[in-house]
């Protein structure tokens, strides 16, 4: 059973270019890195965005949650000061349809 993670958070709109930068040079490396990662999207409309990765199965979910590597990213991406609020992650079994090309 695939699985797909999404996290969901909102950005200061004057700092979205920093937010998109760190998503493509730091978060997804860090992705890249973690047994049973099979690919991701970066999707907003401004202020709001969603992180929606894809991954082999729930242990490679929970993995990451206990992963350094994540951990010391979300860390890193707190104390950039372009977040505002707070921040969800849903997990969903992957049920069918085409994920995007590539993945």
């Amino acid at each position: 059973m695939s699985v797909i993670r999404i996290w969901s958070t909102q950005v200061d709109p004057e700092r979205l270019d920093e937010y998109l930068r760190f998503a493509h040079t730091i978060s997804l490396p860090m992705f890249r890195e973690q047994r049973g990662f099979l690919g991701v999207l970066f999707a907003g409309d401004g202020g709001r965005q969603i992180v929606i990765s894809f991954w082999s199965d729930l242990d490679a979910v929970a993995t990451l949650a206990s992963s350094s590597s994540y951990s010391h990213t979300v860390q890193a991406i707190e104390a950039t000061g372009f977040l505002r609020g707070s921040s969800h992650v849903e997990v969903f079994a992957f049920e069918g349809g085409l994920p995007p090309a590539g993945i």
